[in-house]
């Protein structure tokens, strides 16, 4: 699973008190009779995906008895607040687990190491440019990308096939025609073609809307804009006739959140769903016997572009021993282990040589073709380094997409929220 990090509030409180320059006294590493000790914070909670971090802690500690590693694991909702007090009180573990969109400003104030020097060959060359673009701060590397999410669709592959219809396959993805089209046609006998779970819409709308080039922020000399022009409107405007012409959308769902429409979904109420790729370890977990299920390709529009905001793994700048800390990363990360995470949280792993062990772990069933394929079309996120983003989501969009989609003011005016209320927020900046 992914997981949306606090920021805001306490990345100012840290503003407030760097420290200039971050000298490496009162690091967390040490050194004793010519055995190093590196810290390793996680906030992986997973079951399997928190054993599996400790197997391979425990691997790398048996054989590398001068190396030695302590994990420690980290509450997934307060992983931003507490490195604000470990970074200002130089008690921060050496390595980092964190996400890219909360790594920016920990860069920025001097409090994460530049990688680009440290990073070995194969690692850098095995991640897609367009994931490492996603933890690239002001020319630098600050965190290596591990896991991604993508939206994606769901199906009862039973339910579609006895409405005629046809899933797509990774070679030949459904088009967001195509996939209204197949909704419609399999909304029938008190069944839904969709269950969309669009309590919290504004993530998905916005990295949906790369496929047709929306970004909705755009930064020139410095000043970021919100446009709300066709690109943008394409994704929202699908769900709005989806809803209120085709009604192929369960109107109930779009106030639930993605895992709210899972019971329906698993019930044979909707043939397909719509929700991050995480949700198939749900699935697996609660779906009957029988039930025939499978995880679409990215749908596409020009392109089947998404967001890429992958979980990260940083050295603090505090570190000691950044090389050796970095060496620890490079076999943590490798295509085995980094196969093995993916399988714990159901993401998608960020380099070419996990994706191909992925496919061979799991011979690419229960959606894990899918899933490896995604990679290629996650790219930077247009909200990435936009301090005022948090406040303009919380505030702003979400009540006026949630208004839009209940059919209470229009495209212009969702548009029009969106636009005045990103001025408000992020004050012309």
């Amino acid at each position: 699973m992914k997981y949306r990090l606090t920021t805001g509030v306490a990345a100012a409180a840290l503003a407030a008190t760097a420290l200039a320059g971050c000298s490496s006294s009162g690091s967390s590493s040490s050194s004793s009779g010519g055995k190093i000790t590196l810290t390793f914070s996680s906030y992986a909670w997973q079951t399997a995906t928190v054993a599996a971090n400790k197997k391979i802690v425990a691997d790398w500690n048996a054989s590398h008895p001068d190396i030695q590693v302590q994990y420690i694991t980290v509450d997934a909702d307060s992983v931003h607040d507490k490195l604000v007090t470990q970074f200002s009180s130089h008690t921060a573990p050496d390595i980092i687990h964190d996400e890219a969109d909360d790594i920016a400003g920990f860069a920025q104030q001097g409090y994460l190491d530049k990688l680009d020097d440290l990073l070995p060959a194969d690692l850098k060359t095995g991640i897609p440019q367009g994931v490492w673009d996603s933890t690239t701060i002001n020319g630098g590397i600050y965190g290596i990308p591990s896991l991604l999410q993508s939206y994606v669709v769901f199906a009862n592959t039973a339910l579609l096939k006895q409405d005629g219809v046809t899933p797509p396959t990774t070679a030949d993805p459904w088009t967001w025609q195509q996939f209204e089209a197949a909704a419609k046609q399999a909304t029938k006998g008190g069944v839904y073609g969709v269950g969309w779970g669009l309590k919290s819409p504004v993530s998905t709308v916005i990295s949906m809307a790369l496929n047709f080039g929306g970004k909705f922020f755009y930064t020139n000399n410095g000043q970021t804009t919100l446009q709300f022009d066709s690109a943008e409107q394409q994704v929202p405007e699908t769900i709005h006739n989806m809803l209120f012409q085709d009604k192929s959308i369960a109107p109930s769902t779009i106030t639930e959140s993605g895992t709210d429409v899972l019971p329906g979904f698993l019930g044979g109420k909707y043939a397909m769903i719509v929700g991050g790729n995480y949700l198939s370890q749900q699935i697996l977990q609660d779906k009957s016997a029988g039930f025939q299920w499978t995880m679409l390709p990215l749908l596409k529009g020009d392109t089947q572009d998404q967001m890429a905001d992958p979980q990260t793994y940083s050295i603090a700048r505090q570190s000691q021993h950044p090389q050796q800390a970095m060496q620890f990363l490079d076999y943590f990360l490798n295509a085995e282990h980094l196969s093995q995470l993916a399988q714990g949280d159901w993401l998608a792993p960020s380099s070419t040589a996990a994706q191909a062990q992925l496919l061979a772990d799991t011979k690419g069933q229960d959606g894990w073709a899918a899933v490896a394929d995604s990679v290629k079309s996650l790219v930077n996120s247009p909200t990435s380094q936009l301090a005022a983003y948090p406040q303009w989501k919380e505030q702003i969009a979400t009540p006026a997409f949630q208004a839009y989609l209940a059919g209470s003011i229009t495209l212009q005016q969702l548009g029009q929220k969106l636009t005045s209320g990103w001025s408000q927020v992020s004050g012309g900046n």
